[in-house]
């Protein structure tokens, strides 16, 4: 699913670096954490608790980074990234150093305006993210935003209005919403939007509240058989690779082994300009003095980042590139 901005000749291009970028061994993608901030209450995250003098340590610039490691996919995350005023010239900046690349943003939402995003897509945003777990009330409660959910739905409609056709739902897979991806993927598909899925981990603040555990493991196996299938019978929607999807049952049974390649083949640069393998480790070195790491043996989580990364290249891939999302019947 690209925007129209990017036309079919882009792929070979982008497939160009990737292979290149491997050979190299050079990180594929950057993550520019430009603020650990946040105003949701995420009960598996702690970012809220950083303290509003930490703006004052964060970075105006990544496009000197962004210069020195060329990836081919850069993210903007955080944190909530809306909390930066200044987000606009941080995006244009890297989007002027960096000549062949896909932008994305990670953001919950509660800060997103038509207007805004409008904003962000004129720097350089291709691609807008926005966390989604639920389509009811359960949402709001989870991020702590009494009516986030309806504040996303009106967002997306007035970006969508605005000729934004990039937007993808960012969907955790937990313990009590397997009934919900479903439904998620169609309410997406409606909306000509995507959905990105990633599987629940405690790794970040230790709150097993929504592991999936044995009891549901069956059920588990069922909807990613059922994703599996709408996808590849809708090539657009769901955008995760075939791989990834297949492994995250074998991940929650503790049956995944490989070592982890995050820090290869994706790092994350946190507002100070630390790098780190992973977004819950502690950063290791300033990106300047950029050292490449070896694999690890860690199990600890199974984001999408992580089995991405791990995923093999397949023609099912490229199929999900070029698909546009659509009405489900």
């Amino acid at each position: 699913m690209l925007s129209a901005r990017f036309k079919p000749w882009h792929v070979p291009l982008f497939l160009a670096k990737y292979a290149w970028l491997s050979m190299r061994k050079r990180p594929l993608l950057v993550h520019f954490e430009v603020t650990l901030r946040c105003n949701a209450r995420c009960g598996f995250c702690d970012y809220w608790k950083t303290p509003a003098e930490a703006r004052e340590h964060e970075l105006a610039s990544y496009a000197d980074a962004a210069r020195h490691f060329n990836p081919m996919l850069v993210t903007f995350t955080g944190g909530e990234p809306l909390m930066r005023r200044d987000l606009e010239d941080i995006v244009a900046a890297v989007d002027a150093a960096v000549r062949l690349k896909y932008v994305t943003l990670i953001t919950h939402g509660g800060m997103l305006t038509p207007e805004r995003a409008a904003s962000l897509w004129q720097a350089g945003i291709h691609q807008f993210n926005i966390s989604l777990d639920y389509l009811d009330g359960r949402h709001d409660s989870a991020r702590g935003i009494p009516g986030l959910t309806e504040k996303i739905f009106n967002a997306v409609d007035g970006m969508r209005a605005r000729g934004i056709d990039n937007i993808r739902f960012n969907t955790v897979i937990k313990d009590d919403n397997l009934d919900q991806l479903l439904p998620l993927v169609e309410r997406a598909a409606s909306l000509g939007c995507g959905v990105n899925f990633s599987v629940y981990t405690d790794a970040k603040n230790g709150n097993r509240d929504h592991v999936l555990a044995a009891p549901l493991h069956a059920a588990l196996d069922d909807v990613i058989a059922r994703l599996l299938d709408l996808k590849r019978r809708h090539r657009g929607v769901i955008t995760n690779s075939d791989a990834y999807l297949e492994q995250i049952p074998r991940w929650v049974r503790g049956e995944t082994m490989e070592p982890c390649r995050s820090g290869q083949r994706t790092i994350h640069i946190d507002p100070t300009g630390h790098v780190k393998r992973c977004p819950d480790f502690p950063t290791d070195f300033h990106w300047r003095d950029h050292r490449a790491y070896a694999p690890i043996d860690c199990n600890a989580c199974f984001y999408a980042c992580r089995g991405e990364a791990q995923a093999p290249l397949r023609l099912s891939r490229v199929r999900d590139v070029m698909g546009r999302p659509h009405a489900i019947a």
